[in-house]
């Protein structure tokens, strides 16, 4: 099977045909691989030929841009998540960049955390059954390199901000790690429960969770 390629018109109208960039190749191959898996419930029972089809693509295409099933199967569950806490890292950063941070907005940011988090793993559910409890090494391999350092990335922009007003934050880890556990059951609850109100939960969970493992934000003390 060709490969697809995008197209884009010519000066005399016409369309010729314009090739994914590398990056833009990769995404659309884990696209097809994420879809793939999920229908199958099973990385052994997905084939790359299965993928490829999916992906409107060779099989040699995707051995051009992944070494194994192994490792495509293995970068459908992280590229998601990845992406997830990029964005709640760089929204924590300038999250008081232009004004000190209130105890609304502080509600209001862990509100929009919780939100993105729960979107990102309901799509990745199914994957990361099976990545996290299928093969042990494979699950310790993933958490250790991937799930923790997420966690720790989010406790560190925490810690940040907590230091620009002046507290000790006594244990973002943990507080990161509170977060992800319940983001992961909510993620869970909408997938599953069709009575789940999402927005209720959140907005429940958020003020919960600022009341629990966060100090009282006091825009006065903000020191830089």
């Amino acid at each position: 099977m060709a490969e697809q390629v995008a197209h884009s018109p010519d000066t005399a109208g016409s369309q010729r045909p314009r090739r994914l960039t590398a990056e833009a190749r990769k995404r659309s191959i884990l696209k097809a691989a994420r879809q793939a898996f999920i229908e199958t419930g099973d990385m052994n029972g997905t084939t790359i030929k299965a993928i490829a089809e999916r992906g409107g693509i060779s099989e040699g295409v995707i051995y051009r841009h992944f070494e194994s099933k192994d490792q495509l199967f293995y970068e459908a569950v992280v590229e998601p998540l990845r992406e997830a806490v990029d964005e709640l890292v760089a929204a924590t950063e300038v999250v008081d960049l232009e004004e000190p941070l209130t105890p609304e907005r502080q509600l209001q940011t862990m509100n929009g955390l919780y939100r993105q988090l729960i979107s990102t793993l309901e799509e990745v559910l199914p994957l990361l059954g099976l990545v996290l409890f299928g093969d042990p090494k494979v699950g310790r391999r993933f958490y250790r390199k991937h799930f923790a350092v997420a966690m720790d990335r989010l406790a560190d922009a925490w810690r940040d901000v907590e230091d620009r007003y002046g507290f000790e934050f006594e244990s973002p880890d943990l507080s990161a790690r509170a977060v992800m556990g319940i983001a992961l059951v909510l993620a869970m609850e909408s997938r599953h429960n069709d009575l789940f109100n999402r927005d209720r939960a959140v907005a429940l969970i958020s003020e919960s969770t600022i009341k629990g493992f966060f100090p009282v934000i006091e825009p006065s003390r903000r020191r830089r």
